[in-house]
């Protein structure tokens, strides 16, 4: 392909790639066959999982390179449309496939300021980033903080900030493929984490970026396909409407009805509802009355609640007509039984709130910023807003999407790849509102009201994975399946709906391998920039210069193996849910790189110290407010003006600005020789401009 034009290189990516569409479509085909014919589901995940990976580690294999510029930057020659295809994959990891639509069905209108901030952010990408990257040139953004800011400093601070935010990204893409891989195989989820390790491995460990972008391009057909096809399934089914904008508002409308008559204690539905909620209500004062007694009474209160469980069980031991099940409750009750104060408080603490959780009715799907008060409103409608803007300006931060902006022929073709990207991505965020309704309205009418004797097969198997994401207990006894007595994770929405609906086990395997597609295309993008900004920007730059090709490739992917096992047992510890940890990766985003890029490239004063000052300071006050704030750390200190941790960004990036400006105020201008450079970056000629800069 090296010695073809771009315009045949085009022409024959096309016709590749609808080959392969046409495969992948006769292949689900076959699978459907395989089903009618009886093959048994596990094999069928098998063969969906198995088949997906394999094709992966073949254009993986395909697409091995030893050439500095195919590694790095996939020889800076993929046209717009399809790095907008790959971008598009790239971006839309296991939180936009599996993680957006859970969130919009657990908090409805409050969901939707992820739509809004990551669509909008590539409003900024386009604007103020992409094309002035592009025409820099160059492989990596600390590459970028280097040239413009000078010194080993800055360029240090941006390794440090794109490892720390692409390690957090990460982790999220690798619990999607552990929650997948362990679904669909039956293993463990910390053995599924490490199985699906090898299906990340295979597609860029031998040919980087190269790899990765053809990859993530074959990816992106296939999670897109699998997004779409139960989603209009589910339209058709409900509303003999295929398509599923359309069939939104409709649905909609029966969702507000069905909440209507579960949170009317008049009816015999809403009676069961209103049962169940008092029962947690117990259960929440219960621990609450724990709580306060364990601040008077410490040890001793302690160990004299353990005496009496331990008397039960052998109370109970003791009775003329043991109770075999109570018996095993009461032992597991003791074996539970907190060992110290502070495992007694984060224990009754967690079964406080989990319980406050399923006391109050049920929240309107469509209300925005719904709350029992006006405080509580306005707490909402702070936090959509600081939601939507860290994830605007963490989009246009991200290293890993913004390399790939370096991938294309021209400053042109990056200008175009950011429509491709918005367009790509717009096709799975305008369905994702839909598919959460559509959901939403099968658990509602088909799961609640049914018995617990005759529950699905699915809910046992997703049980099995994470008792955290799908559980269902009968809570006041009656054999009937009530709303409060349902868990299920955001995380499992997407993932679960052609069960929940009753759709063949195709589609189930389908959205299986789309789900995969999403996490893997992600996590292949965000391993090769944290090896990447080892091994260029440490190694090469600031340790030998003159290292050869060979050794530098060598280091990058023995870096990329030992990132991602690490990555593969931190996610092992589930440090949180997918969403989350996404989030926090765009605030980190936000806060260290968008007020050095942003101000590096529209004002030419900005200068070295400014972009330390800057950059430490931004990502200091979000790192310290994630810590302090978010449960999993367990310093739980009180909120700044009620922020979540996961919009810390909101603090960060006014003090990375402050800083960037102040510390450049303070000290000396940039050297004319900085000052041309921007002056070249900013003032793109859209024609030409083939990589005047790249090394």
């Amino acid at each position: 392909m090296a010695t073809q034009s771009q315009s045949q290189f085009y022409a024959s990516l096309k016709k590749y790639y609808s080959f392969y569409t046409g495969g992948f479509v006769a292949f689900v085909i076959i699978v459907a066959i395989l089903e009618q014919m009886g093959v048994p589901n596990k094999i069928l995940g098998y063969i969906f999982l198995a088949a997906t990976v394999a094709l992966y580690a073949g254009i993986g294999i395909m697409s091995k390179t030893a050439d500095v510029s195919e590694y790095y930057v996939a020889g800076r020659r993929v046209p717009a449309l399809f790095n907008g295809m790959a971008t598009g994959a790239d971006w839309m990891s296991a939180a936009s496939f599996i993680g957006m639509a859970g969130t919009l069905y657990l908090s409805g209108y409050d969901g939707l300021a992820f739509v809004l901030g990551w669509t909008g952010g590539y409003c900024l990408v386009a604007l103020l980033l992409a094309p002035y990257l592009r025409k820099f040139g160059q492989f990596t953004i600390p590459d970028f903080l280097g040239a413009r800011y000078g010194g080993n400093i800055p360029r240090s601070i941006g390794v440090f900030a794109a490892i720390l935010c692409s390690f957090t990204y990460v982790i999220a893409q690798i619990y999607g493929v552990g929650l997948i891989t362990s679904r669909f195989t039956g293993l463990e989820f910390s053995i599924g984490v490490f199985a699906g390790l090898a299906g990340i491995l295979v597609c860029s460990f031998l040919g980087g970026m190269k790899a990765v972008t053809w990859t993530q391009v074959a990816q992106y057909i296939i999670l897109i396909v699998a997004y779409m096809i139960p989603v209009v399934w589910l339209s058709v089914k409900h509303t003999n409407i295929p398509v599923p904008q359309v069939a939104y508002g409709y649905v909609l409308e029966k969702v507000t009805e069905r909440e209507k008559v579960l949170n009317d204690a008049s009816t015999p539905d809403g009676a069961r509802e209103a049962e169940v909620r008092a029962i947690f209500k117990q259960r929440q004062e219960a621990a609450e009355g724990k709580l306060k007694a364990l601040e008077t009474g410490g040890a001793a209160y302690l160990a004299e609640e353990k005496t009496k469980l331990e008397k039960t069980v052998s109370n109970l031991k003791a009775s003329s007509a043991p109770d075999t099940k109570a018996i095993e409750a009461a032992e597991k009750a003791v074996a539970g039984y907190p060992a110290d104060e502070a495992a007694a408080k984060k224990a009754w603490t967690g079964a406080a709130n989990a319980a406050k959780a399923k006391t109050a009715p049920i929240a309107a799907h469509a209300e925005p910023f719904a709350g029992k008060d006006e405080a509580t409103r306005d707490n909402k409608r702070k936090n959509f807003l600081a939601l939507v803007l860290c994830l605007m300006v963490g989009t246009a931060a991200l290293p890993h999407i913004l390399m790939r902006y370096y991938t294309t022929p021209s400053v042109k073709e990056a200008r175009q790849s950011v429509f491709w990207s918005l367009f790509f991505i717009f096709l799975l965020y305008f369905t994702a509102p839909a598919l959460a309704v559509l959901a939403k309205f099968d658990v509602y009418t088909l799961l609640v009201g049914s018995n617990f004797s005759e529950l699905p097969s699915w809910v046992g198997a997703w049980a099995t994975v994470d008792k955290t994401l799908m559980s269902i207990t009968d809570i006041n006894m009656d054999g009937i399946v009530q709303l409060a007595e349902i868990t299920i994770g955001g995380d499992l929405i997407v993932l679960a709906t052609p069960e929940i609906a009753g759709l063949p086990y195709v589609i189930t395997g389908l959205v299986a391998a789309g789900g995969l597609a999403a996490a893997l295309s992600t996590a292949d993008g965000l391993l090769l920039t944290i090896a990447n900004a080892l091994s260029h920007d440490v190694y090469y730059k600031m340790i030998d210069p003159h290292a050869p090709t060979t050794r530098r490739l060598a280091i990058s992917k023995g870096l990329l193996l030992v990132v991602a096992v690490l990555a593969a047992y931190v996610t092992s510890l589930k440090p949180g849910d997918i969403l989350f940890l996404v989030g926090a990766a765009f605030s980190l985003a936000a806060s260290a790189f968008f007020p050095a890029l942003a101000l590096g490239i529209f004002w030419k004063r900005a200068n070295k110290f400014g972009a330390i000052l800057g950059m430490t300071s931004g990502l200091g006050i979000c790192m310290y407010y994630m810590y302090m704030t978010y449960p999993f750390f367990g310093v739980n200190a009180p909120l700044w003006w009620g922020m979540n941790p996961i919009s810390a960004g909101i603090f960060g990036m006014p003090v990375g600005i402050i800083g960037v400006v102040v510390g450049s105020l303070l000290t000396a201008a940039p050297g004319k020789d900085i000052q041309d450079m921007v002056d070249h970056v900013r003032y793109p000629s859209l024609e030409s401009d083939i990589d005047t800069r790249a090394s």
